[in-house]
């Protein structure tokens, strides 16, 4: 065979959607979550970091109309969550969008799309357990008088040489993965609950010192503002994805993924247009900028109290807990699903027999996410998540038109409304984003993507599962 011909029917051999269902049937993971906890998985995964602390990145680029950056923001997850919707019903596999991918776009672009999610994952996680910081200085201040030493608790680049706070989270959320999924999902939903009680507190206290005028010059940055602004949001919505990186834990998983992904958007974009609104007009937007803990400061300010703001903290203190929880969760799935295809070490998909977890990929994910946490400046991690994501996020509404055309009679517990109108303005509306990102960011993706190239030519490609033959034509996409 020619080798150029060769490579090239292995970039794009798809995977048999037969082979996913015979995986998840055989696999070690155990289906123990239900719908409710799914979804209490959604939410912890996507409303953290974003919430509590973006507003104060966010708002000085685009002032009040800041607002409409999260409506581009939800509008862009909307319309990729009912895709994912759709692959998550007719693919019920662990994998997210790179079992999306292979199924679809081929080999390849699935390989590209998981170290996308490894990295958007990984970097998540990392930022959000940066930030975890500032709110635990902020609730050690209000309630003992003290903070720990900026040079150990801030993060490169604001006065900080080593976060540890962050550094450790990482490492005890670790821990409580490896114990196993169910009981994690348990310690998920607590949080979770609380952090929604904890947003509920700010929109009906902040509401009180909501002024109209603080809402003047609306878009004081115009257009360009907004749109920066909503790249920078983007980040607020990851995770939403983390609910089909659990496909293979799902009882139901057909009529469950759907559900739960739709039910987790409706609860994220009302609470973050209610606090974003009463945020913005509590306090001028010019007042955002480097402020840190926002949202307990906007508290404290409006009440005229500490103790509202010190409840703020410690519930962000704790709900940031579970958005580390879910994302060290998110990426070990990837791992275990990456190994299993042989696109990674088989190292990735060994499960404990006892906690049905897989423990190697589990802490492998930890210790190079606390890595992470410890040393990276935190804009760093922030953009490079979105840039990550949106990659995602694109690939999988181009796979649902993909499966429509390649699978029309595969059984969907959910297809996506206004088909192809919806997958199509879900791609254009994360390039849109993605050319918002800065040009470091592109830079630092660049060379991330070049290392995937280099590891799939001289290792996963020999590895694949998916041994090409002559015999096999029918699982090349056709282009």
């Amino acid at each position: 065979m020619i080798p150029d011909l060769a490579i090239r029917r292995q970039l794009l051999r798809r995977k048999p959607l037969q082979s996913f269902q015979d995986d998840a049937e055989q696999g070690g993971l155990r289906r123990t979550v239900g719908l409710f906890q799914l979804t209490m998985i959604g939410i912890g995964a996507t409303i953290g970091t974003g919430i509590f602390f973006v507003l104060d990145s966010a708002v000085p680029e685009a002032g009040p109309a800041v607002i409409i950056s999260f409506v581009i923001g939800a509008i862009t997850a909307a319309l990729t969550a009912f895709c994912y919707a759709e692959l998550a019903s007719a693919v019920p596999v662990s994998g997210s969008s790179y079992s999306y991918a292979y199924a679809t776009l081929g080999e390849f672009a699935a390989y590209a799309v998981g170290w996308c999610l490894l990295l958007e994952y990984a970097v998540s996680g990392a930022a959000i357990a940066v930030s975890w910081g500032q709110y635990l200085n902020d609730l050690t201040q209000r309630l003992f008088g003290f903070q720990m030493p900026a040079a150990i608790s801030a993060p490169p680049g604001a006065g900080g040489y080593l976060n540890l706070p962050g550094a450790v989270l990482v490492l005890l959320c670790c821990l409580l993965l490896v114990r196993g999924t169910k009981e994690s999902a348990v310690a998920n939903t607590v949080m979770v609950l609380v952090k929604l009680a904890v947003l509920t507190l700010f929109v009906v206290l902040g509401a009180s010192g909501f002024h109209s005028s603080n809402l003047h010059p609306f878009a004081p940055l115009g257009m360009a503002g907004i749109g920066t602004a909503a790249s920078t949001v983007f980040f607020s919505f990851i995770g939403l994805d983390a609910v089909s990186t659990a496909g293979e834990e799902v009882k139901n998983p057909r009529r469950t993924l759907p559900l739960a992904i739709i039910c987790a958007l409706v609860v994220v974009t009302a609470v973050y247009v209610l606090v974003a609104l009463v945020g913005i007009g509590a306090q001028p937007w010019t007042a955002f900028s480097g402020q840190e803990a926002g949202l307990s400061t906007i508290l404290a300010k409006v009440t005229g109290s500490s103790w509202p703001g010190a409840l703020l903290s410690a519930g962000a203190v704790l709900s940031i807990v579970s958005v580390v929880l879910v994302v060290l969760y998110g990426q070990s799935r990837i791992l275990y699903t990456m190994g299993r295809d042989g696109m990674l070490p088989s190292l990735f998909h060994r499960v404990h027999p006892r906690s049905g977890a897989p423990v190697a990929g589990t802490v492998t994910v930890g210790l190079v996410v606390a890595a992470l946490a410890a040393v990276v400046p935190l804009d760093v991690l922030a953009d490079l998540t979105s840039m990550g994501t949106l990659v995602a996020f694109a690939v999988v509404s181009a796979g649902v038109l993909v499966l429509r055309r390649t699978a029309p009679d595969l059984p969907r517990g959910f297809k996506v409304p206004g088909y192809p109108v919806v997958p199509v303005l879900s791609v254009a509306f994360c390039g849109y984003l993605l050319y918002k990102l800065p040009t470091p960011t592109y830079l630092l993706f660049a060379g991330w993507m070049a290392l995937a190239l280099v590891v799939y030519l001289m290792y996963s490609r020999h590895h694949s599962r998916l041994q090409l033959t002559d015999s096999e034509p029918a699982l090349e996409l056709q282009v």
